[in-house]
């Protein structure tokens, strides 16, 4: 009786899982935001920055970088109300896109303990897949990276925006609607990392590659725990780690 229960309660999950989240129009409008954001990316890597400001290698002087932030910050929650609006009309809410919420201190605990071993594997995937790629000629966003404590704090804030609005977005969504369109969790994970990493045309092909395997790297925890908290932990970690603390400890 009880395993006849848990193998219906199972399969009542499973289906729940392949069932879209939102139409197949704005599914289709998601996809044609990440292919003009792509657009806007190569446009970027092309011109070397707005009004040949920057130099170096740079996509654009530092002076430009509150405004930069604020503009990626707005983006990622504009994003994440995009899919929001496609999931509410189908009567879902944020726990749709997030996997649920946490209910206790405990479940905090449990998700950070898992995140924290999990950054050191996606520390190594981008290292195993930068190696490969070999290094990349593309201009870089090195220049942008936060000095004052403005910008530190903004920084902060916006890698905070990105855990978030990105993987509710990426992980929350895409992947969820990938699984509905083929019915297989393995294909879902694929293909919403290489669009992960296709959203980020600006940092240059080799860079797409990087990011889109790291992706791959959220979507299968995702999967895993149902949830993005795990992955939400880590990729504001990992923004804030990347963008300006490892260069505090390593300096």
């Amino acid at each position: 009786m009880l395993a006849s229960e848990f193998v219906a309660g199972r399969d009542l999950q499973l289906r729940q899982e392949t069932k879209p989240i939102a139409s197949w129009g704005h599914f289709a409008g998601f996809l044609a935001i990440m292919g003009g954001i792509c657009g806007l990316g190569f446009l970027a890597q092309q011109a070397g920055g707005a009004g040949g400001a920057s130099g170096g290698g740079q996509l654009a002087g530092h002076g430009q970088a509150i405004k930069i932030y604020l503009t990626a910050g707005f983006m990622d929650w504009a994003l994440l109300y995009y899919c929001w609006v496609g999931v509410h009309h189908r009567g879902g809410t944020l726990e749709t896109l997030s996997g649920g919420r946490w209910k206790s201190w405990r479940s905090v605990m449990v998700d950070v303990a898992i995140a924290a071993p999990f950054w050191v594997l996606w520390e190594g995937v981008a290292w195993g897949v930068h190696w490969l790629v070999g290094p990349s000629s593309a201009k870089t966003v090195m220049s942008l990276l936060p000095q004052s404590l403005l910008e530190i704090a903004i920084w902060i804030g916006v890698s905070i925006t990105a855990g978030i609005c990105e993987e509710m977005a990426f992980r929350g969504y895409l992947q969820r609607q990938f699984t509905a369109l083929s019915g297989n969790v393995a294909v879902a994970v694929v293909a919403q990392g290489i669009v992960f990493g296709v959203a980020h045309a600006y940092q240059g092909w080799k860079n797409v590659v990087v990011i889109a395997a790291l992706g791959i790297v959220y979507g299968a925890m995702a999967a895993w725990r149902r949830n993005i908290r795990v992955t939400l932990i880590a990729h504001a970690w990992g923004d804030v780690w990347e963008g300006w603390l490892k260069f505090v400890v390593w300096k």
